[in-house]
């Protein structure tokens, strides 16, 4: 059976943090000054995504080594990654947002914490806390002059350390943030890029006219043209008192999903049985059943996901395009759908919300973006951190002990984590973070052990 993740009964609300220096790092040669153009798909990701690569003592690297070995190594990747070091701008002629790679340089930040990493606690549960172990751009140097990327380097009492990273999403989705570490870690090595950066975003352009050839029910216009709302929400945010929970999937409870699915994979067979799908539809039942609207069983749930369109083009994207090239698929049933299945009709749903994603439909969510405007709309999202492979990044310092984003608790917005204790390998199991009010969530944890059964 899944399981509810016995999180520390308390969590440490101050992590004692002290900055010691905050600096901007420029690129270690003279890089082109140019305009970055940005896609419909990166126009509208203007918020910062933080991270935190948690990494434990190594005895041929202090903190004080990792420190200065990070801020030389920033200088070299701020090269190939001249964006980085850039600032964003909107222009008064198109009304876009584009980014001006003028080497104002990266910011990076030096700090310390007077707990150990063992006291920090179990890494795996997400404590708001893990904010204070990266540097917001907001609060860096001048206010007027936000940085796309920022390193904040903590060190512990122990003599690990955490590599906080704020990062503006304009400038990359989860994919190309992983090859922006690989090849971090190998200029960290001495070593060539690990992957060649392909930067020609206009290959995301909008066709001239834009022409939108498909209804699009996952996106909702925006009511303010984009320049004018520096930083406008995905979802609305929620002032109600939160329950927090994190449900455990195992190896074995995946493959028992994967069972289920197929017990009536014959009457649909096009249900593709991958681990992301079956736990997604899992998600997806308990989260439409256990609001709390009544039992109105006609109600219509939406489910949003992320999906790789790289290479569902035609031709493809190359797989090292440096930029957003993900775009939100969607399925919709009704409650009474979700609660009677068969889960292999749920399943083969959430299968063609991906398989929905040609190169026709991705070039019409890019044209709409260029006539409307706006964000993806359902329910709910699933932002799926499973298998990013973070934590796979050899560092010259090894790997990290743990990689996660900083989490604010959204009930519109379910993430998905590797678990480590099977590994964090592409067959390991999953950790499902949840976060409702509490009746809801009460629902919500009855729904999923029901539906594992």
């Amino acid at each position: 059976m899944g399981t509810i993740y016995q999180g520390p009964p308390s969590l440490l609300q101050d992590l004692k943090v002290t900055v010691h220096k905050s600096s901007l790092v420029f690129p270690s040669q003279e890089t082109e000054k140019r305009t970055l153009f940005l896609s419909n798909i990166d126009q509208v990701l203007n918020f910062d995504v933080e991270t935190v690569h948690f990494f434990p003592s190594h005895k041929d690297f202090s903190p004080k080594i990792v420190a200065d070995k990070l801020k030389n190594t920033l200088a070299k990747i701020l090269v190939p990654y001249d964006f980085f070091a850039g600032r964003l701008k909107l222009n008064s002629e198109t009304s876009r947002l584009e980014i001006d790679c003028n080497a104002s340089g990266a910011g990076f930040v030096v700090a310390s914490s007077e707990y150990t990493l063992d006291e920090i606690g179990d890494l795996v549960y997400p404590n708001p806390a893990f904010a204070q172990l990266v540097c917001k751009t907001s609060n860096f140097l001048k206010p007027d002059d936000q940085p796309l990327c920022i390193f904040q380097l903590t060190s512990f009492k122990c003599g690990g350390f955490a590599m906080g990273l704020s990062i503006n999403h304009t400038t990359l989705d989860g994919l190309s943030f992983k090859h922006f570490l690989d090849n971090l870690a190998a200029l960290g090595h001495n070593k060539p890029l690990a992957v060649t950066l392909s930067h020609d975003r206009h290959l995301l352009a909008s066709r001239s006219p834009p022409h939108v050839t498909f209804p699009h029910p996952e996106l909702v216009q925006l009511k303010i043209p984009i320049g004018q709302d520096s930083n406008p929400p995905v979802f609305v945010a929620t002032q109600e008192d939160l329950a927090f929970n994190i449900f455990r999937l195992t190896s074995d409870n995946i493959n028992s999903l994967k069972e289920k699915a197929k017990a009536a994979s014959g009457v649909h067979p096009n249900a593709r049985i991958t681990g992301f799908n079956v736990v997604t539809a899992h998600i997806w039942q308990c989260k439409a059943l256990s609001c709390d609207t009544g039992i109105n069983m006609d109600r219509m749930s939406t489910i949003l996901y992320a999906v790789d369109i790289r290479p569902r083009l035609n031709p493809p994207l190359p797989p090292s395009y440096a930029g957003n090239a993900v775009l939100t698929a969607y399925a919709t049933a009704t409650c009474k759908e979700l609660n009677e299945g068969p889960f292999a009709r749920l399943v083969e749903m959430v299968s063609e919300g991906a398989r929905r994603m040609t190169d026709e439909y991705a070039r019409s969510v890019i044209d709409w973006g260029e006539l409307y405007k706006g964000f993806p709309h359902g329910e709910f999202l699933v932002s799926s951190w499973w298998r990013l492979g973070f934590d796979e990044v050899e560092y010259p310092w090894g790997r990290p002990r743990y990689s996660c984003p900083v989490v604010y608790h959204r009930k519109d917005i379910i993430l998905l984590f590797p678990d480590l204790k099977e590994g964090g390998g592409s067959n390991s199991g999953v950790n499902v973070l949840v976060a409702l009010p509490g009746n809801e969530m009460e629902k919500f944890q009855s729904l999923f052990q029901k539906f594992l059964a």
